[in-house]
């Protein structure tokens, strides 16, 4: 555990990287921007990544906190004002790009809250080891009928920003398992499947859930970490 809290970049001078890369990992939260239904804000995602990244930084020592990259693939989401997407090819590119400079670290964890990352993302994951780069992905695990501004985002956002939940405005969405609805998803976007832009029911949910899923989520990434991470300091 880190007394003093996580380590982040941003706070941090050049030489005082210089002293610790080597023997750490660079965490970068990879989210988006984007609707998340009439009662959650457009951080969503990026809110989760960069609240389980620091948790990581709290519970290990051998953890430098990267700037979080608030956007992402979003195209899907395009019918609904508001979304910003960079798309799948520039985000790619620009994961390929980020890492590639993060040479000075022993490695560079990307954690993405945010499942239209994961082609772009697993793309450039397999590019960077190509190169030789020291990369790995991690991604929280969800329901395939509770996919978007559900029970379960509904209910984190209630442990993380409850001031940002409009639970008047919580109304079920499409219930159905994502597999049934992805071919019209991919082929009209999300607002053909689900015109309030929920894929699930997010009334229940409650700040005590919410906690309940980020310690869950919490333990899945240490256990991830610990077995990728090539630094050898763990502080349990």
């Amino acid at each position: 555990m880190n007394a003093d809290g996580p380590r982040r970049l941003a706070a941090l001078t050049w030489q005082e990287v210089a002293e610790c890369a080597g023997g750490s990992v660079l965490v970068v939260p990879l989210g988006s921007t984007e609707q998340h239904g009439p009662h959650l804000p457009f951080t969503v995602d990026t809110d989760i990544a960069v609240a389980l990244c620091e948790r990581l930084g709290q519970a290990r020592a051998g953890v430098v906190l990267a700037p979080e990259i608030p956007y992402g693939s979003s195209g899907e989401h395009a019918g609904f004002s508001g979304t910003l997407s960079i798309g799948q090819e520039a985000l790619e590119r620009l994961l390929i790009e980020l890492v590639r400079s993060a040479d000075a670290f022993a490695g560079v964890l990307l954690v993405s809250a945010h499942g239209g990352n994961a082609q772009p993302l697993r793309r450039a994951i397999t590019r960077l080891r190509k190169e030789g780069r020291v990369v790995h992905a991690w991604s929280p695990s969800g329901s395939v009928d509770d996919s978007h501004a559900g029970r379960l985002e509904t209910s984190v956002m209630l442990t993380l920003r409850p001031d940002a939940v409009r639970a008047e405005r919580a109304r079920p969405g499409n219930t159905r398992p994502l597999a049934e609805i992805m071919p019209t998803l991919l082929r009209s976007g999300v607002r053909a499947v689900s015109p309030s832009g929920i894929l699930g029911d997010p009334t229940g949910a409650s700040a005590d859930e919410g906690r309940r899923i980020l310690a869950r989520w919490t333990n899945d990434l240490l256990a991830a970490f610990d077995a990728w991470s090539p630094v050898g300091d763990r502080d349990q």
